[in-house]
């Protein structure tokens, strides 16, 4: 049997990004987000869903563009930070150790140091209720070649994202390897026939 929860934002995984953007005199600034995935192919896109009331928010509509930063295990306390303290009061990163990096395709920083970063310049605003909805067109995937597995593609498991769990409030890392994705269901695929 199933217990109801009524409507909550409770569902897995729910991914740790920080967003990177420029303030109006060009102040690199950070954000970390969970309301966030992938939500088209072609052409690539990602969502983001933002509060009015953020810095972050400001600097997007104003620049129209942002970078996806996708931080390891190893800066969870960094990515953590990032989402407690504003970018208009604070430099987060001075106060983090970490560098911002100009991207050349988009009007946003990234972090340096960070594996895995997406830049992205905005093609749609949804305003949802509290949250505003960005779409943003993947204009380029970088990854550190550490963490690119021997097909040449970023390694979840090199990678290291960290997780959210919103109702809990808790931080998680990725488990291990199930299969091949469009492979293993084959088994029940040629049973079913």
């Amino acid at each position: 049997m199933k217990k109801s929860f009524g409507p909550r934002t409770l569902i897995y995984p729910t991914p740790v990004w920080v967003i990177g953007t420029y303030d109006k005199a060009g102040k690199s600034n950070v954000m970390t987000i969970a309301w966030g995935g992938l939500c088209c192919s072609k052409p690539p896109c990602v969502a983001i869903s933002i509060r009015k009331a953020t810095y972050t928010y400001g600097n997007i509509i104003e620049r129209k563009a942002f970078t996806v930063n996708v931080p390891s295990e190893a800066y969870a306390k960094e990515s953590d930070y990032f989402g407690m303290v504003s970018g208009k009061d604070t430099d987060k990163f001075a106060a983090a150790g970490l560098t911002p990096a100009k991207s050349g395709l988009v009007d946003a920083p990234y972090v340096k140091e960070f594996p895995l970063i997406l830049e992205c310049k905005v093609i749609n605003i949804i305003e949802i209720g509290l949250h505003t909805q960005f779409i943003g067109e993947i204009i380029d995937v970088k990854a550190e070649e550490s963490v690119l597995n021997e097909k040449g593609f970023p390694d979840i498991e090199k990678v290291k994202p960290i997780l959210f769990s919103p109702e809990m409030r808790a931080y998680y890392k990725v488990g291990g390897y199930l299969g091949e994705a469009f492979s293993i269901g084959k088994a029940l695929q040629s049973l079913r026939s």
